[in-house]
């Protein structure tokens, strides 16, 4: 049947009235027609041929603008139209060509970083985007793979579960309990059953074709194959052309507060500027000079390169976060994973490997150690008690039944608990492919946290007086305890009698305190029928008889109790949430390094919100916790102020997710509704990565708050400058000429800024307490900084302006020294600058100041320029400037460095407080300065 495609779905694919009407054919008509048969797949070489000529399963996106809107788009920002007035008042008032030419090339300058910027900033997004691209399990050549969605082609059979999003179009042919949320397709709030039978009425809407699956829709419960129908701008989704705007264009918080700052800057700066022009006009300066000074001190002053440079370290810091393994959907997420104060995470995968072994089994009141690791089937059932080992043949049959994993040489495609159960009944002797040829599922009760249980019902197709069935079960111990009647003895089945109870809760007591988790195995016969009705199957899930209790181990990450406890150092508080046993969860939560109370959801339910909101910190672990125990853990953190991060998996996680500060999802075992719901996703399901990512985020932030004081205390100088020369009547009231000004911008929001978004995160940041979530950009010490640098350097620049032809009386007789070595000095106090804010605490004078070589190459660029600006004759009639001797070059460096001396003594008594402190046990603020 795998031949190609048949004339039938060709004239379908040709037709979009038959393409769409799918949902009126049997399933044998729709396998038929796209030559598939479900049981096997497609062969690879058919799916190639289809890929081929259908294209990649992908909606079209939204068309980029092309290079020459990013440019027009540069020319029009609000910095780029200063200059250009500048530009032009500075062309019409003088009769040089030098200034108006020299702002034109700033201007080009200008565009070309920001266009790489922005360029960069689509690349980093982009690459996030090809991280996230999701599998899907198919089967093809007759067995189950998983394949890229992008390569799903249709006849391609599709095998969906709960928490899963329909990766395309299709005609359901297999359907056990199946809920699917359509609302962003056709906006109905509540889930839509889902069925195989087919349907008569060709008129039918979206919402009510119930044996279609549609594209970006989800699973909620149940299981499902579909076969593929539509691809990529074939299916209905794609039909819908507001997705191709898909992408918005928000900004972050942070980046409000940094539009709003620079705005009420802009403000201050046109005031001063202002003045500037007012006192020049009273000292009788030239009008027209004023004028070009002025505006030249307005692009200087304001902070026009503030938003770019926060969009830019976001963007390069999300792309830094992808490379440890979190991508970030939302950059909000990461100025917000600095002021992360608690962690509330799963176990499984996150803490734990995810790589389940059955290491103990109870059967028939005995106990055997399995050995062997992960999913090799190589090791045995060990007998410790000398006696021969008992017919485990129902049991490891039921395991093998109830269960839709399966394992390739070694590998896993499913459920990693499943998989244990795979491994452990082929090491007790089970062919698992041939048990489940020889008895097929015929009906299922699929997992769900609700009931805690997977039920599957199966035909012996030996039997030959006529079919029989058998219900295989797993499940919680504590509710199949509930639903026994009986148990497998040595001797056979026989009732269940309260000492079993005892005797079982033993056990499962005994393997929990040893950090094992633990499933039972159950399973009846039913006789010759099954019901067709889902509720009918549920209740025929009673009166089990217990054939086994298993111990799973998923050892510990050998990163995460290192991990645990940066955050701890790091004044974060971890809160391990699972669904294990109280005695298990505390076991590995011990080994671990969580500390606190420990608790079960039950436990939980008997606190009001008051009552829990004044304990949710004291919480170290929350066992047997259900989807609505996490929720109130998360809400109870956040009304205490906390930023919290979630972590979560499954579909029912998805609202602690979105109620969370953070919302992270597992990128390996999530399901599509987790990482849809989720800000970030960690590709390796670690939690290590998490702490990393929150180490990245304190990192980014604190990038960004260097380059704001370092411009501001750049724009500040700037205004102390021009306002004292005018007012003491220095250098004529304009220190700096229009280029001089614009040379000095170029340091501030140029190649040397920029170096400090890609900063190293210090090793520091994960020593302080979490940032407040509320902290204003400007903090009381931030401002004092500021002023304080600010005025040091106005002041050295201006002694400068005041004293230098006393100190140099051999030069006093060119008009250009004193300007020049003035400009020089204040070019020098930026350099110094620059090495200062790149650490609240740590000494210029360090190893880890040469850790970004990007500061050093610009740093070495801005000196070489400005001795070329200086000394090179056609760059001197340029910028006015004239040629200083080696004595003054060091007059000029020795007043630039004032800031960093009086910085390092700064530094010094903060790190003597902070050793006092941290013998005292304390933690300081980050970026407290």
């Amino acid at each position: 049947m795998d031949s190609g495609i048949t004339q039938s779905a060709r004239v379908a694919e040709r037709s979009p009235d038959q393409r769409d009407t799918w949902f009126t054919r049997s399933t044998t008509d729709v396998e038929t027609a796209f030559g598939v048969d479900p049981a096997t797949g497609l062969t690879a070489t058919s799916a190639a041929d289809r890929l081929g000529k259908h294209g990649p399963n992908l909606l079209t996106e939204a068309a980029k603008d092309p290079g020459w809107k990013k440019i027009a788009r540069q020319l029009t920002d609000q910095m780029t139209i200063v200059l250009m007035i500048a530009a032009a008042v500075s062309a019409l008032v003088s009769h040089e060509w030098e200034t108006p030419v020299v702002i034109l090339a700033v201007i080009i300058f200008n565009t070309v970083l920001n266009y790489v910027q922005e360029a960069r900033a689509e690349n980093s997004l982009q690459a996030l985007r090809d991280m996230a691209v999701a599998n899907s399990r198919v089967r093809r050549d007759g067995r189950l793979q998983e394949v890229a969605r992008s390569q799903l082609v249709p006849g391609d059979v599709v095998l969906l579960e709960a928490g899963d999003s329909v990766p395309a179009d299709g005609r359901i042919v297999e359907a056990a309990n199946v809920q699917v949320a359509e609302s962003a397709l056709t906006g109905e709030s509540q889930p839509v059953e889902k069925f195989v039978d087919t349907l008569d009425d060709a008129s039918l809407p979206l919402a009510d074709r119930t044996n279609m699956l549609y594209m970006n829709t989800a699973l909620t419960r149940g299981r499902a194959a579909i076969v593929v129908t539509g691809t990529g701008m074939d299916t209905e989704i794609g039909a819908i052309a507001t997705l191709l705007g898909e992408a918005g264009g928000d900004k972050t918080p942070l980046q409000r507060r940094i539009d709003r700052l620079a705005q009420t800057l802009t403000i201050i700066a046109l005031v001063v500027v202002t003045l500037v022009f007012a006192m020049g006009l009273i000292n009788g300066d030239s009008w027209t000079d004023l004028l070009l000074t002025a505006v030249s001190l307005a692009v200087a002053t304001i902070p026009e390169g503030l938003p770019a440079v926060v969009a830019f370290t976001l963007a390069m810091g999300a792309s830094r976060l992808a490379q440890r393994g979190a991508i970030v959907k939302q950059l909000s997420a990461v100025e917000t994973l600095g002021s992360t104060a608690d962690i509330a995470t799963d176990k499984t995968g996150t803490l734990t490997l995810n790589q389940m072994t059955v290491r103990r089994l109870h059967i028939v009141g005995r106990g055997f150690r399995v050995s062997g690791e992960g999913y090799a089937t190589t090791g045995e059932i060990l007998i410790g008690d000398g006696l021969p080992l008992p017919d485990l043949t129902d049991a490891l049959t039921a395991m093998a039944l109830c269960n839709d994993s399966s394992i390739h040489e070694g590998t896993l495609v499913g459920d990693p608990t499943e998989g244990a159960l795979v491994v452990l009944a082929e090491k007790g002797g089970i062919d698992v492919d041939g048990t489940r040829e020889a008895l097929p599922r015929v009906a299922e009760v699929p997992f769900d946290s609700d009931y805690k249980f997977m039920a599957t019902f199966h035909r012996d197709i030996d039997e030959s007086a006529g079919p029989t069935y058998r219900c295989c079960v797993k499940g919680a111990p504590d509710v199949l305890l509930e639903r026994a009647g009986s148990v497998l003895a040595e001797h056979g089945v026989r009732p269940l009698e309260a000492a079993d109870h005892e005797r079982i809760q033993a056990r499962i007591d005994e393997l929990a305190a040893e950090g094992l988790r633990t499933l039972m195995i159950a399973g009846r016969e039913i006789g010759n029928t099954v019901p067709d009705d889902s509720a009918a199957l549920f209740d025929q899930v009673d009166h089990l008889t217990l054939y086994a209790l298993v111990g799973i181990v998923d050892p510990p990450r050998p990163e995460a109790a290192a991990a645990i406890e940066i955050a701890h150092a790091a004044g974060i508080k971890v809160h391990m949430l699972t669904g294990d046993h109280l005695t298990t969860a505390t076991a590995i939560a011990r080994n671990l390094g969580i500390t606190g109370d420990a608790a079960s959801g039950s436990a939980l339910d008997a606190l009001d919100e008051d009552e829990l909101a004044a304990r949710a910190r004291d919480f170290g672990v929350l066992a047997r916790v259900a989807p609505e125990h996490k929720i109130r853990m998360v809400k109870a953190l956040q009304s205490n102020g906390s930023v919290v991060a979630m972590t979560g998996d499954g579909v029912n996680d998805a609202p602690a997710l979105k109620q969370a500060d953070i919302g992270i999802a597992m990128g390996i075992t999530g399901t599509d509704v987790s990482k849809g719901a989720a800000n970030i996703i960690l590709t390796d399901d670690n939690f290590s990565t998490i702490v990393a990512a929150v180490r990245e985020g304190r990192g980014i932030y604190a990038n960004i708050i260097k380059f704001v004081k370092f411009q501001l205390t750049t724009a500040w100088g700037f205004v102390l400058v021009f306002l004292s020369a005018g007012v003491f009547d220095l250098a004529g009231g304009a220190p700096f000429t229009a280029l001089q000004i614009l040379w000095v911008n170029i340091i501030m929001d140029g190649p040397p800024a920029l170096a400090l978004g890609v900063d190293p995160t210090e090793s520091s940041v994960m020593t302080e307490k979490p940032r407040p979530p509320g902290e204003q950009l400007l903090t009381r010490n931030r401002i004092r900084r500021i002023l304080t640098f600010g005025i040091v350097m106005a002041t050295g620049t201006i002694a400068v302006l005041a004293f230098a032809d006393d100190m140099f009386p051999d030069s006093a007789d060119d008009p250009l020294f004193v300007t020049t070595l003035a400009f020089t000095t204040f070019v020098s106090y930026q350099v110094f600058n620059l090495l200062n804010v790149r650490s609240d605490t740590r000494s210029v004078f360090s190893p880890q100041s040469f850790t970004n070589k990007a500061i050093w190459v610009s740093l070495g660029a801005v000196i070489m320029l400005q001795i070329a600006v200086v000394h090179v004759a056609f760059l001197q009639d340029l910028f006015d400037t004239t040629a200083l001797t080696s004595d003054q070059w060091l007059v000029a460096v020795a007043i630039g460095s004032s800031v960093l001396w009086i910085e390092e003594i700064v530094k010094a008594v903060i790190r003597f407080r902070q050793r006092r402190r941290a013998r005292q046990g304390t933690l300081q603020p980050t970026a407290a300065r």
